[in-house]
């Protein structure tokens, strides 16, 4: 059931804190230098647009979706975007908050021109895989590579 005080709207510098806290609670340890780096660029860049969107509950984030959107980037003609961090506070999970994000995200995307959002999900996080697969998100046609360095 949705929360009366639900407020979906873009990230702004003073939410860093609480993104912290969220993924913190997720991975188990503090990513701040990773978030304050996103944060920075993000919210910095005059080449990009800032796409990402915060859930407010009561005046609290809750929740949160990151990514990017690229103009012909990695030999892809078309505008995109990716997303690379999702979190929603465990408290506040299971009400929709995610999927009412994501929904919010790629409605900005294509009012930005995006044609195409991608994201990475590890092989093995099947909660993760079908959130995404729920959202309309199939197999991409493009092969991920990497390459481990010694």
């Amino acid at each position: 059931m949705p929360e009366k005080n639900r407020l979906m709207r873009v990230l702004k510098k003073d939410d860093l804190g609480a993104i912290v806290s969220i993924d913190e609670v997720a991975t188990k340890r503090s990513r701040r230098d990773y978030y304050q780096r996103k944060f920075d660029t993000i919210l910095n860049s005059t080449h990009n647009i800032n796409s990402s969107i915060v859930c407010e509950v009561d005046g609290r984030v809750v929740g949160f979706v990151m990514g990017d959107v690229y103009f012909g980037e990695f030999g892809i003609p078309e505008t995109s975007a990716t997303i690379d961090t999702i979190g929603v506070h465990p408290e506040y999970r299971n009400r929709g908050i995610a999927a009412e994000m994501l929904d919010q995200f790629m409605m900005n995307m294509k009012a930005a021109g995006v044609k195409k959002v991608y994201t990475l999900v590890n092989w093995d996080d099947f909660t993760l895989e079908k959130f995404f697969a729920r959202q309309k998100f199939t197999p991409a046609k493009l092969v991920n590579l990497e390459c481990q360095l010694p």
